[in-house]
Order: C-alpha cells, then structure tokens, then sequence
C-alpha cells in the first residue's frame, strides 16, 4: 500500500508506573502491526503547583496529587530499558512532554518525532523548545482555538519544523457525535499541512472516517485492561481490540483507491457479461 496511514498506540500513563506492564503495551502494539507507540513525560514540579500537589488524591500511590502524578512517572532508567527494548523490537517509540526539561530529557534517545499535547499547544516556551529540533512534529488541537492554532503553527513555520496537525476533541472517552470530522480538510486547507486524528472515542467509526477524510495518522489509546486504575483507561483499546483496530484502518485505506475512473478487470468481465 502505498503511503499507509501511520498509526500509533498511545500508551501515555496506562502503564501505571509498572516497567512490565509497558512492556506488554509496547509487544500488544507491534503484535497489531503499529508503527509507533508513545509516552507521556511530566516533570511534576514544573507541570503542577504545590498546592494542586498537596491537594487529596486516592490512588495506589498514596492519598495526594503528588503521590499519584510521581507514581505514574518513569525514571531515566526505565526509559533507557524502554528504548532498548523498542530498537530491538524494531518500532519507533516517542513522548509528548508537558515542560522544557522533559523535552531535554528525552533528546538523550535520539528518537524520529515529537509530539505537542493538547493541554501544551498554548506554552510557547515547549513549542519553541520543540521546534528547534527539526524533527518531524505532531500537534493535538484538542481544546484549541483556531487563534491559538494560528499562533502555534507560526511557531513551527518559522523554525522550518516539519509539523502534522492533529484533529483531536479533548473528551475521555468521546462520543461519536462530537468528533466533528470535517476539521480535518479544514485544518488541511487553512496550513496547508498534513492532517492526522488522535482518537478518544468510543468505537472505531470517527477513527475509519477520518481516513476517508485524508488523515495522515491515526493516534489510539491503548491499554490492557479498561476496568485498570487510571484516567485514560476507559478510553483505551484492548490488545484483541487494537488488532482489530489496525485491521479496520489498513482496510478503510485500501477502500479509497485512486479517485481515478478505471474499471478493474472484474468489473470489465461483469459488464461483458451484462452489457454484452
């Protein structure tokens, strides 16, 4: 097929802070045929106030917020295994980071993309930070207005950043009714860009359409289990289901064609045999 739709699980914090739990993430993924997978990477002083720190949480990691946002953090050592592990699996792996050093951090691992996260589209100390590296970017526009897009993609514009928006509708999980998929030849037309579709939504019916609407890449949350702890589970895939997934989005792909008017060779043997 020629250029198939990159599609990429998005494990962000569904790992929960267990090393081995992204492993089997990371072997789901590529067991679905995804050409990428990716992470989410906070520095939790800088993201978060101390008082939004201090503030009650229940969770597996303790009773506050910073119990629970340090819990769900890897360390350099951990994501000095994950990238071992994914060289060696073969598919690429990346982060969207939510601050500048964790930008820094993961420059460490050479890694083929970036990715803005909605919540970070307006901070244009990370955009900036991103920019400056050249590498091919992803932009969620979930929550943005079209101001707020006009000045991030300035942002990447002037730095000759190779960028791809990303049609995003920031609800977890989203029902289909607000997926609002003619933004994507919208955004497509206004920056004249490549458009992708990151998914939260309930079923793959937004995600198949967005295909057929010319999205470049399709982004799905991916987990082991919905009923696990964590805010972004319930809007998560199952391993059994991102197969399906991957499946339904290469077959979505293949239904397009050409746009060219040519009959095929079945239907010339049909018309022959109705038509004379």
């Amino acid at each position: 097929m020629e250029n198939p739709v990159r599609i990429s699980a998005e494990i962000g914090i569904n790992h929960n802070g267990d090393l081995a739990l992204a492993e089997r993430l990371i072997n789901a993924a590529l067991l679905a045929g995804c050409d990428s997978v990716k992470f989410q990477k906070r520095s939790i002083e800088q993201v978060y106030t101390r008082e939004f720190l201090a503030s009650p949480r229940e969770s597996p990691w303790g009773k506050t917020q910073r119990a629970q946002k340090e819990g769900l953090e890897f360390s350099e050592k951990q994501y000095d295994w994950i990238d071992s592990h994914c060289r060696q699996c073969g598919i690429a792996w990346f982060a969207s980071c939510w601050d500048v050093d964790s930008q820094k951090f993961m420059r460490k691992y050479d890694l083929q993309y970036n990715k803005i996260a909605s919540p970070v589209l307006t901070n244009l100390e990370i955009l900036n930070a991103v920019a400056e590296e050249g590498k091919y970017t992803f932009i969620a526009t979930g929550m943005s207005t079209w101001e707020e897009i006009d000045r991030c993609v300035e942002v990447f514009v002037k730095k000759n950043c190779p960028f791809e928006l990303m049609h995003c509708v920031s609800v977890y999980p989203m029902p289909v009714e607000l997926a609002n998929l003619l933004l994507i030849p919208e955004l497509r037309r206004r920056y004249n860009c490549p458009v992708g579709y990151s998914s939260h939504e309930i079923g793959n019916i937004a995600s198949l359409g967005a295909v057929a609407l010319g999205a470049k890449s399709v982004e799905r949350h991916v987990t082991l289990d919905r009923n696990m702890y964590g805010s972004d589970q319930k809007s998560s895939v199952e391993p059994a289901e991102l197969i399906e997934f991957v499946k339904q989005i290469r077959s979505m792909q293949s239904a397009l064609g050409s746009g060219q008017r040519q009959l095929s060779e079945q239907e010339l043997a049909v018309r022959k045999k109705m038509c004379g």
